[in-house]
């Protein structure tokens, strides 16, 4: 089976949900996970913080570098994931379709890299 990465994308500028909708939101996804895990598709899922907390680390004239804030000013960054295994992509987008659903944000489907060690 493949993995696929599901990211889960925020957009500056939507409207915050009201604590109900993500309250709701919260019980969708903790079943769409429970779903996953029963069907042997789950490897690993989290909700990050936002993106004011990140830190980027880098290379810059020879000298590693850590800097404050995202890696790239975007109106869309990422708010959590799923690692899933799945047999196609077919498969990883009917998850996805489960998960945009669960957490009202959308979802990229990205396979990882084979292992040529596998």
């Amino acid at each position: 089976m493949t993995q696929y990465m599901l990211s889960v994308y925020n957009i500056d500028g939507d409207p915050t949900p009201t604590p109900e909708v993500l309250e709701a939101s919260g019980r969708d996804i903790d079943a769409l996970n429970a779903e996953m895990v029963t069907a042997g598709a789950w490897v690993f899922a989290g909700g990050l913080h936002d993106r004011s907390t990140a830190s980027v680390v880098r290379v810059k004239d020879g000298a590693v570098v850590t800097t404050d804030g995202p890696f790239a000013e975007a109106k869309e960054h990422i708010g959590g994931f799923w690692v899933i295994k799945a047999d196609d992509l077919d498969a990883a987008l009917a998850w996805a379709r489960k998960a945009t659903v669960a957490c009202i944000s959308p979802v990229e489907v990205r396979p990882f890299q084979d292992d040529p060690d596998a």
